[in-house]
């Protein structure tokens, strides 16, 4: 397992959320201040610079509920809403799209291409907002000095991760008995094709690959809606509920990365709004009647007036838990821990 996997997945799951809430933005003619003030929003949480110093230090990824739980906090950092349902397709979509990216990849380096792909996109959509944009063009600076230097067998050991972590992700048809009604599967060819030329590493440049652009662009209009119900069948959801020897470790990285967000408080009495991830109130209603009971895990509830207060406390929380050492103490500790994330 490589320990330099995070930061590639992290940011390639984050630019396929980015490329999804802006198709639905438009599908729902939500007005383009607003729509510019979510993605604004989103953006400058993502690639915040304590954040980033947290994210890109050498660590073992953690578990899809962990990570899961980071995109929840930020689709809703700003005054869009989301409900379980559109929430479940988001990430369902997410996933999806950097997996199929990832197996395509014709050379274990072309991840990091992908990368710059989504990097690119989302300079688009910030375009107007300079500070925001420095934020980007820093990460990518921090991509290129510490990956453009690994050799070939160090980003095979990447990809190998990333597969690992998608190997048992799959989203199949269901009707609502609970019957798979619907599976896709392709056969694949064996031709031999000639591998394109290597594109760009550099801050700007022909990428030359294509995977990881924006399909859901204006000029690429994709169809999401999905005929039945979808039930999510992902292997987070079928996690033991037993005690997990790693949990406090987890914690702490998801402490730790909580706690580096600034969530920005909205100014002014613009009101929210809710985004739905279907093509119809109805139908998203249904997904949510007919999700699967392993994913019915307590929701995080994210209210905006508290967020810069909770990151303190998690912060401070943090603190303490890292100076004590005492065994006798840690247990009660990350229980503790557990139990006020339970509360959020």
């Amino acid at each position: 397992m490589s320990v330099r996997t995070l930061p590639l997945l992290f940011l390639n799951l984050g630019g396929e959320m980015l490329y999804i809430l802006d198709q639905r933005l438009r599908a729902q003619n939500i007005p383009g201040d607003k729509a510019r003030r979510v993605l604004n929003d989103i953006i400058s949480t993502m690639f915040n610079r304590k954040f980033m110093e947290e994210l890109f230090k050498p660590q073992e990824l953690y578990s899809k509920k962990a990570l899961r739980t980071i995109y929840e906090r930020l689709a809703h950092a700003s005054i869009m809403k989301l409900n379980q349902a559109s929430m479940d397709k988001l990430y369902d979509l997410m996933t999806m799209a950097f997996k199929y990216q990832v197996l395509l990849c014709p050379r274990p380096k072309d991840v990091l291409l992908v990368t710059f792909n989504h990097l690119d996109t989302i300079k688009g959509f910030i375009r107007d907002s300079p500070t925001i944009l420095q934020q980007v063009d820093e990460t990518f600076r921090q991509l290129i000095e510490i990956y453009g230097g690994l050799s070939a067998g160090e980003f095979q050991l990447i990809r190998q991760t990333l597969l690992i972590f998608f190997q048992d992700l799959h989203i199949r048809m269901f009707n609502n008995k609970g019957e798979e009604v619907k599976r896709i599967e392709f056969k694949h060819g064996g031709n031999y094709v000639r591998a394109p030329k290597e594109g760009s590493f550099e801050l700007y440049g022909d990428r030359v690959l294509k995977l990881g652009t924006n399909m859901y662009s204006a000029n690429r209009p994709v169809e999401t809606h999905m005929s039945g119900s979808s039930k999510n069948v992902a292997s987070w959801a079928q996690e033991s509920i037993a005690p997990n020897p790693l949990a406090k470790e987890e914690l702490n990285f998801l402490a730790r990365l909580m706690g580096g967000m600034e969530i920005k408080q909205p100014s002014g009495p613009e009101p929210g709004f809710r985004l739905n991830l279907f093509t119809s109130d109805e139908e998203e209603e249904q997904a949510a009647l007919t999700r699967p009971e392993e994913l019915s895990y307590e929701v995080i509830n994210i209210q905006a007036t508290q967020d810069q207060q909770r990151s303190e406390e998690l912060a401070r929380i943090m603190g303490e838990f890292e100076i004590t050492e005492q065994p006798s103490l840690s247990t009660s500790k990350g229980d503790d821990l557990l139990a006020m994330m339970d509360e959020l």
